[in-house]
């Protein structure tokens, strides 16, 4: 490393954070100032490893952190300290983490700790309840307090920060890096990841919020079901998350339909090629909120409350909660009604212009190197 580099350590533990970190891990790696080495804890193991390949990304690190049923506070507190080992070896100029996974916000707490300086990507998300969504709203909050450039996706998102006193200077408005991700693959020749008859309609469906465990992910399952049973020509794909809260409740409300496809998560590209195929999508995940819109494609969010308030507010995306009524009307009403569905479908898309990973690196290069 010569001695005007900077040291970077861009650090990944889930598929979302990969697919959103991939920009610009790729982007700084073009930046003859910056020496960028990839932590990965692996807190989604498979549903990591993927999304990396798709990129060309190995990381340089591996904590492999994953086990079997683990909690909240033994993950925190098995990722906190091997972390701090990590960091004591790599040493690095900055830490760069994204979003509001356990990782992110024990990441930044470790950095804290050996004074290193934090970089948040897709910072100042906010719903305002930190009971949902659980535990992201408070991982977030904590990033945020630890971190030295705060890379907001939207306008709305520095605003939530301006408001609980960030220094304006430490705030940029970036644009969301899940669309520089999107727009590098989305034109690859993607082949659908199940067989979907021509006269059929797709609808895609995520769902595997913590908060909706219980009684509200099984009036999910009903009324994902309860669409299928009243619209013949819909095909539904749902693949399920293998968290058994959500996989055996799926499988037995959901299972044995002759038009609901469960199937395993699926990889990065199977899933952006489900999405462009899709005619609705029915999530609870932030991601797809991002991305669809972007498509051209409806969404229904399955949460009371959502920290990406911009696809809400152009008309594109719509929330019905984890309630089985709002989710079987607002369904039906843009599956029987062309006008409504067009309103939605309008291929607005107000988090980025596929160059968010540029700006990132633009400003880490200003701010480290004069």
């Amino acid at each position: 490393m010569s001695d005007k580099q900077k040291r970077i350590l861009c650090v990944v533990g889930t598929r979302p954070e990969a697919i959103k970190m991939a920009p610009v891990i790729l982007a700084l790696r073009a930046a003859p100032w910056a020496q960028v080495r990839v932590l990965a804890t692996a807190q989604h193991r498979q549903m990591l490893d993927q999304v990396l390949e798709v990129f060309g990304i190995v990381p340089d690190v591996d904590m492999n952190i994953m086990r079997p049923n683990q909690t909240l506070p033994e993950l925190t507190a098995r990722l906190l300290g091997e972390l701090d080992g990590v960091l004591a070896d790599e040493q690095p100029d900055v830490l760069l983490v994204q979003g509001d996974t356990t990782t992110v916000m024990t990441a930044a707490m470790a950095a804290f700790y050996r004074r290193i300086a934090v970089g948040h990507v897709e910072a100042g998300l906010r719903t305002g309840d930190i009971q949902n969504p659980f535990p992201e709203e408070m991982n977030r909050l904590v990033a945020g307090r630890l971190s030295r450039w705060h890379f907001a996706p939207t306008a709305g998102s520095r605003d939530n920060l301006l408001r609980e006193g960030f220094d304006p200077a430490s705030v940029h408005v970036t644009g969301n890096t899940v669309i520089d991700a999107l727009m590098n693959v989305v034109d690859r020749d993607l082949a659908p990841p199940v067989g979907v008859a021509e006269q059929e309609r797709l609808v895609l469906v995520t769902a595997h919020r913590r908060e909706n465990f219980g009684a509200p992910f099984r009036d999910v399952c009903r009324a994902i079901r309860a669409v299928a049973d009243g619209h013949d020509d819909v095909r539904i794909l749902y693949p399920v998350h293998p968290n058994p809260n959500v996989s055996a409740v799926a499988h037995e409300v959901l299972a044995n339909h002759p038009r609901i496809t469960l199937c395993a998560p699926l990889d990065y590209l199977p899933f952006v090629a489900a999405m462009k195929r899709a005619y609705l999508i029915l999530t609870d995940s932030g991601g797809v909120q991002e991305e669809a819109p972007a498509l051209g494609k409806p969404v229904l969010v399955m949460r009371r409350e959502t920290e990406r308030p911009e696809a809400v507010a152009e008309g594109v995306v719509k929330l019905v909660g984890p309630d089985y009524d709002a989710i079987v009307t607002e369904a039906g009403r843009l599956l029987s009604d062309p006008v409504a569905y067009a309103t939605m479908a309008k291929g607005v898309s107000p988090y980025g212009d596929g160059n968010a990973a540029q700006r990132i690196v633009s400003i880490l290069q200003h701010d480290l190197l004069g």
